[in-house]
């Protein structure tokens, strides 16, 4: 059992290089003049897929890599984990989303530089609606996020992966990556409150050129959508298979 400061630093880390290597891939897709420019949503899906597995494999022995505040907020509805500890949990993955956008920004600067396009900038940041329906926003965060968090619980409780986490946390980034190539079309997608907001407060500080809107209107439907989708998720999953 480790002490809750080493949780917590594990909990900052992981969603810091979970930022660092899911927007950094959307960086280097949509900003110009990067070796990656134009290279397509399957660089992004593979991003984000490996952005959440490695975090897994350092410090899901540790901290049980949450990375995302609509998880932690899930598993304590359900009694599977401290409401004590969830507030310091959402604040350190909230300063480690903010602090690995921080990092993608310092290195894409020059593109950013060069980039005129206003969303291409916001979408290395933040999540946007395709259609700029909130409604297909919500759904579409909803869906991608309760699929998100019942496989993660089924995966990491599973009876197949019970001698072998190593190879659950690896399955965790198979996971990401193919939601992100199927249905994260709409939106980004977020499927995570920090990764969404914590970047987007950034946006909205830093004085980028061309950056336009950080579009806070929009803001709400990346939090509150995956909170829903965790209680829920997790809830059933634990009716049904945890017993």
């Amino acid at each position: 059992m480790f002490t809750l400061g080493t949780r917590l630093a594990a909990e900052f880390i992981g969603t810091a290089f979970m930022v660092m290597l899911g927007n950094g891939s959307v960086a280097n897709v949509d900003l110009k003049g990067t070796k990656g420019n134009s290279s397509g949503w399957m660089i992004i899906a593979i991003g984000y897929g490996c952005g959440v597995m490695i975090p897994a494999l350092l410090f899901g022995s540790i901290s049980g890599n949450h990375i995302n505040p609509a998880f932690t907020i899930g598993l304590a509805a359900s009694g599977l984990f401290p409401w004590a500890e969830a507030l310091p949990y959402i604040l350190v993955q909230m300063l480690g989303a903010i602090a690995g956008q921080a990092v993608v920004v310092a290195t894409y600067k020059p593109h950013y530089d060069i980039t005129e396009d206003p969303e291409h900038i916001l979408g290395t940041f933040a999540t946007i609606d395709a259609t700029t329906s909130k409604l297909n926003g919500f759904i579409s965060e909803f869906v991608g996020s309760f699929v998100l968090f019942f496989s993660a619980l089924g995966i990491t409780k599973a009876p197949f992966f019970k001698d072998n986490l190593g190879t659950a946390h690896l399955a965790l980034g198979f996971l990401v990556m193919t939601l992100v190539a199927s249905l994260g079309g709409p939106t980004g997608p977020a499927l995570n409150p920090a990764r969404d907001l914590g970047p987007r407060i950034l946006h909205s500080l830093l004085p980028l050129k061309h950056k336009g809107s950080s579009q806070w209107d929009y803001a709400w439907v990346p939090v509150a959508a995956p909170i829903f989708a965790g209680i829920l998720a997790i809830a059933l999953y634990k009716l049904l298979f945890l017993h």
